[in-house]
């Protein structure tokens, strides 16, 4: 049976979700990423690129490039929300699929010709991805996972790529040496200084000439270069963790500052889990200090959601854990062992006051966002509530952002 994998990219995905929440971003020059001197670039929008901007640089290189660009600070809260509409539309049409990243994903469309014809099912796919979100999303269809994401990358913005059987070769021979999936800069030129700048040169060499060269990943790129390397669908499955981290501007010892950031880092996870109708059982807090030591521990915990379950246990991590009295870097609490289910009452510890508290904040913060209230202790720490991901400083890993 004729293999058909289709890949699937949100076009630009955070910067869309910017546009779609005010649309008098349209059109603009737009960038999205922390906002401090250590902040960087997690998309930029196409506007911005003609000035050499691209995503994972410098905020302040960035805006050096292109200074009328308008500068966002990232919510991961909102971007979490649309990704998830989308990977629900995915699960209901398709059997199998993998969401390769938060704006990212593939299909194994296999066997659909006989009853449907894949191209058409792909192409209504992203029709109705594009009418229910309300974002742009393009697709790459062929017999393997490296030639579709390719052809998706050739076919943005906003549409679709299919290449048949038999033309792939063909299809990717003119293309830079870029586009192939695992060049990096390194590997980039090191073939640029051997004079090689096109896919077609690749597929002309012989495959021990690039082991020769680049070692084992010279027969990955060479497979990749020809059109024949078949990496395996991964199913998708829920998410077992949530968190978040923070990198200050400037390496810190003050007490009162780190305290608030921990506890508005808890208390936005918290929120996250009865959003989503989860409960955790493993909390994590995570010290990097100035030199780039880091250190970690955790605690198992009765599976909760509240807040005052807890913040309480992320401090009382974050204080065992800071012992070198030292200035730090970055913070971060993690929440794992993820299941599904709501928030139960303890009858010994808790009141339908507190329950209805929760409820109360809850509902405000979906209506008007997870900043809108918190609790006073959190206020010193008001701009990092950013869920799983803040953008500032590093760059971002729990939601990881490819250059798009």
């Amino acid at each position: 049976m004729q293999k058909h994998i289709l890949h699937l990219d949100l076009d630009t995905f955070f910067v869309s979700c910017e546009r779609l929440i005010d649309s008098r971003l349209q059109k603009k020059p737009l960038l999205v990423g922390g906002t401090g001197d250590r902040g960087v670039v997690a998309a930029c929008s196409y506007e911005t690129r003609r000035f050499g901007v691209h995503s994972g640089m410098s905020m302040k290189i960035a805006k050096r490039l292109c200074p009328e660009a308008i500068t966002i600070r990232g919510n991961s809260v909102t971007y979490s929300k649309y990704s998830n509409i989308v990977t629900e539309i995915i699960k209901e049409k398709v059997p199998v699929f993998e969401k390769a990243s938060i704006d990212e994903f593939y299909a194994d469309l296999s066997g659909m010709d006989a009853f449907f014809g894949s191209y058409k099912y792909a192409s209504e796919l992203r029709q109705r991805i594009i009418k229910e979100s309300g974002l742009p999303i393009s697709f790459g269809l062929s017999q393997n996972k490296i030639v579709s994401k390719v052809a998706t990358g050739e076919a943005k913005p906003n549409n679709q790529l299919l290449i048949n059987k038999g033309f792939e070769k063909e299809f990717l021979a003119p293309l830079s040496i870029k586009k192939i999936p695992s060049v990096g800069n390194k590997t980039y030129q090191t073939l640029r200084n051997l004079g090689v700048d096109k896919i077609k040169v690749i597929q002309e060499m012989p495959l021990e000439m690039m082991i020769s060269v680049l070692g084992v990943n010279g027969r990955t790129i060479w497979k990749r270069a020809n059109g024949i390397d078949n990496p395996p669908i991964v199913a998708f499955h829920e998410r077992k963790s949530i968190s978040t981290e923070r990198t200050f501007n400037k390496d810190t010892i003050d007490m009162v500052k780190l305290k608030n950031t921990i506890f508005a880092m808890a208390e936005n996870l918290a929120y996250q889990l009865r959003r989503g109708n989860k409960l955790a059982g493993i909390i994590s807090v995570k010290i990097r200090y100035s030199d780039f030591n880091t250190c970690s521990k955790q605690v198992k915990i009765p599976y909760t959601s509240a807040d005052h379950k807890i913040i309480p246990v992320v401090l009382d991590l974050f204080y065992k854990l800071y012992q070198r009295r030292i200035l730090i870097r970055l913070v971060g609490v993690k929440l794992s062992d993820i299941v599904s289910g709501n928030y139960q009452i303890n009858l010994f510890d808790d009141s339908c006051q507190m329950l209805n508290l929760y409820n109360a904040m809850d509902a405000i913060r979906d209506k008007y966002g997870e900043l809108s209230v918190m609790r006073a202790s959190a206020m010193g720490a008001k701009t990092i509530g950013r869920g799983s991901n803040p953008f500032d400083g590093e760059p971002p890993l729990v939601l990881a952002h490819r250059k798009q």
